[in-house]
């Protein structure tokens, strides 16, 4: 079986920057024999397992990085204990606990990995009988066919050292097994490779200095610069970024490509559009996982990314809701349902959708029958609505079950829907902000009330209302925060509120 050895320093990564003050000595790779250690790092502490279990933590040392080095393979091994203690401690750790747990299970670990090669394009590579053995160091290659799995494999796995096999079976490439990799276990012709790609990667630790006031905190900020329609603008996340300094934390803004990276932070702000089949919600879960605050969490992603969910959460707890009806099928019967339950136009909606994409207005029988048709191709059941027409829907922002704001967004010209989305633009209608205590009390009370069903993260809930009734048409979690929007009445004091929930919750955690 030929062997791939992957040089996975991170040096092409933006890495969370540390105060002037801290030394490089606050990282400390922790190895099981420190006699068995060879190289010369300038600036690296390496100490054997048993110094890390007996003289740390260090009175008044700062925050505190561990790279575990040991034999990760057995549980309640050394280099178990070294990660378990690592977070017990407060220390940052890689590899933390949660993926050593995940790779003791092979069947898991090997559903995770086929699904990172899924996303791969594996062409290049040349079938073998033996198939390839492949090492992976940090999540970077020199190897270009490779460099996209190199990393995929450290994001979902983040280990100082993998080592995963690929065969090849009938109906393509597939992984065979993946674990975690000691220091031990390497061979000499391995060692320039693996030097190289600590190197790399602790440097890339301390590349750029952070002011010199001293942060409580560090909290990344996820956004996507590919996003379409992204929840936050540019000049909203600089006000968050300000905010969130004044309070007390370092702040970075992080991308896709760093979900290896959350463990270095105590804090995520989700500033992305989120789903479930997506990367937001391994990040939201993972941060919750390695003990992060996060908003919004996993839970409230879940609930409020589909509307299945909001729809019986609603008509369970009395949250008014327009007439709703849960459909499988486009066939005659569905259709006479239908259309004995509710005039036209009948609102058809996918339950994961999001800023009006897929959802749709059937005008008679044949459109009813064939939007259902489109529709149910991409999920197992839509949403059929009552057709509400208002000129604008009330959003309003709540966050940890309080008002935190309230708009009024209108209609898109010419259009039944705020957003109005066809070639190649996405149109909008206004907006005009208010005081949340100038909400009409139907409208607030209503708010509050599927805000609790959700959680008690910051969420964006969506009315509609007719005279003295009113409507619950969604909750959104991750909702819109735009400079001159949702901060319209309020200002910066919108981003300080959220920074002080984080703030709030860590200090709640005692950290």
């Amino acid at each position: 079986m030929p062997a791939i050895f992957l040089n996975c320093g991170v040096s092409d990564v933006t890495v969370n920057p540390v105060n002037d003050e801290v030394s490089m000595s606050q990282l400390y790779l922790v190895v099981d024999d420190i006699e068995g250690w060879e190289h010369q790092l300038q600036g690296q502490a390496v100490i054997s397992f048993e110094t890390y279990l007996t003289e740390h933590p260090v009175k008044g040392e700062k925050k505190t990085r561990i790279i575990n080095l040991c034999n990760t393979d057995q549980y309640l091994s050394k280099g178990y204990y070294c990660s378990l203690l690592a977070e017990a401690r407060g220390h940052k750790v890689m590899p933390p606990i949660n993926t050593l747990t995940d790779l003791s299970s092979q069947q898991l670990t090997l559903v995770m990995a086929s699904e990172v090669l899924e996303e791969i394009d594996t062409d290049e590579l040349v079938q073998t009988d033996d198939g390839y053995r492949l090492r992976v160091y940090f999540g970077r290659t020199e190897y270009p066919q490779l460099k996209i799995l190199a990393r995929r494999l450290f994001e979902r796995f983040p280990c100082p050292i993998l080592e995963a096999v690929l065969m090849h079976a009938g109906d393509g490439w597939q992984v065979r097994s993946i674990r975690a990799v000691a220091y031990a276990e390497l061979e000499t012709d391995e060692m320039p490779v693996f030097v190289d790609a600590l190197e790399r990667f602790t440097k890339s630790l301390w590349r750029k200095p952070r002011s010199s006031k001293s942060a409580r905190w560090d909290m990344a900020i996820l956004v996507n610069p590919e996003e379409q329609l992204p929840p936050s603008d540019k000049s909203a996340i600089k006000r968050m970024t300000r905010a969130a300094e004044k309070i007390g934390f370092a702040v970075e803004i992080i991308g896709p490509q760093d979900y290896a990276r959350l463990n270095e932070f105590d804090a995520l702000f989700l500033r992305e559009t989120t789903a479930i089949d997506h990367h937001t919600y391994r990040f939201a879960r993972k941060a919750e996982i390695e003990g992060l605050v996060v908003i919004d969490d996993p839970t409230s992603i879940l609930r409020c990314c589909n509307k299945v969910f909001l729809q019986d959460a609603f008509t369970y707890s009395g949250v008014p809701t327009p007439k709703t009806r849960i459909v499988s099928s486009s066939n005659d019967v569905a259709l006479d349902e239908l259309e004995a339950a509710f005039e036209y136009p009948i609102v058809l909606k996918i339950p994961n959708s999001a800023f009006s994409v897929g959802v749709m207005k059937a005008e008679d029988r044949e459109s009813l029958r064939q939007k259902l048709s489109e529709l149910l191709k991409k999920s197992a059941l839509i949403l059929a609505q009552e057709y509400l027409y208002t000129e604008y829907d009330w959003r309003i922002g709540v966050l940890n079950n309080r008002p935190l704001f309230a708009c009024r967004y209108f209609m898109a010209k010419g259009h039944w829907q705020i957003y109005k989305h066809g070639e190649g633009r996405v149109g909008s209608g206004g907006w005009e902000t208010l005081p949340t205590y100038e909400v009409p009390k139907a409208v607030l009370d209503a708010a509050m009330k599927s805000a609790r069903i959700i959680g008690d993260g910051l969420y964006g809930i969506d009315i509609k209302q007719q005279g003295n009734k009113v409507y619950v048409i969604e909750v959104n979690d991750n909702p819109s925060l735009e400079h001159g929007v949702e901060d319209e009445f309020i200002g910066d004091e919108l981003y300080m509120q959220i920074m002080a929930e984080f703030a709030r919750r860590l200090e709640n955690r005692g950290r």
